[in-house]
């Protein structure tokens, strides 16, 4: 089977957007903060288009936050990330990284991927639940379950799928990320599959295709403290 590939955060200076980065909604469609939404990923996708290449690539994403905000509460960067590289639907797409710091312009770049090292330590687990189900965030859950909290303040999210290639990667961000509370802290002590994934300041998420895992999914993850003020840069 596949291990799990790594890629490095696309280098250069991205392309400063011309309308606020939104997050996802799951509202209706006239509702005006999925109007706000659409017009922002269409203009993305237009500004973006001439810069898409062929072959494997990675979408950067830096959201500005205005000076004051807390960084770490809420604006969670997988609903960042999330209709941004749905909505560009590239099956070329194997690594998307999104940041939020204190800026007064967000910007975004794409670029051909390159693979890297591994980042350490990581926990690793194969599920066989579908991701929609509590089943696929207690199997998730039991790959940190025995980890350190990582201590109060900002964090640095990887995680590196393998999948069949019928599967979505991008429907998997969400799933996994709420079932990681023994790394990021619960909202709630009572509260299951609700972390306080708020404190990801940094995000990186990868994919590779192995048609011999069939429905399973392989799931690498790496969290480590980060920098809790300004724009993470290239690595």
């Amino acid at each position: 089977m596949t291990a799990a590939r790594w890629y490095a955060r696309p280098e250069g200076e991205g392309l400063t957007l011309r309308k606020v980065p939104r997050l996802a909604s799951w509202n209706k469609a006239t509702d005006p903060d999925q109007v706000r939404l659409r017009e922002y990923l269409e203009d993305t996708a237009e500004l973006l288009a001439p810069a898409l290449v062929s072959g494997p690539c990675a979408l950067r994403l830096d959201v500005g936050l205005p000076t004051g905000r807390d960084l770490i509460d809420m604006a969670d960067l997988d609903n960042y990330a999330f209709p941004l590289a749905t909505h560009l639907r590239s099956q070329h797409l194997v690594s998307v990284w999104c940041t939020k710091g204190h800026a007064d312009i967000s910007s975004v770049l794409v670029a051909p991927a390159h693979e890297t090292r591994a980042p350490e330590p990581t926990y690793t687990v194969r599920t066989t639940a579908s991701s929609q189900t509590k089943a696929y965030k207690e199997q998730v859950r039991t790959a940190v379950v025995g980890a350190a909290e990582i201590p109060a303040g900002a964090v640095q999210l990887q995680l590196a799928f393998v999948v069949g290639p019928q599967r979505n990667w991008l429907s998997l961000w969400k799933p996994t990320i709420d079932a990681l509370d023994p790394l990021l802290g619960r909202t709630r002590p009572d509260r299951d599959w609700h972390p306080k994934d708020g404190r990801v300041t940094d995000l990186g998420l990868h994919v590779a295709v192995d048609p011999s895992i069939g429905h399973d999914v392989l799931v690498s993850i790496a969290a480590a403290p980060a920098a809790a003020s300004g724009m993470a840069g290239p690595q």
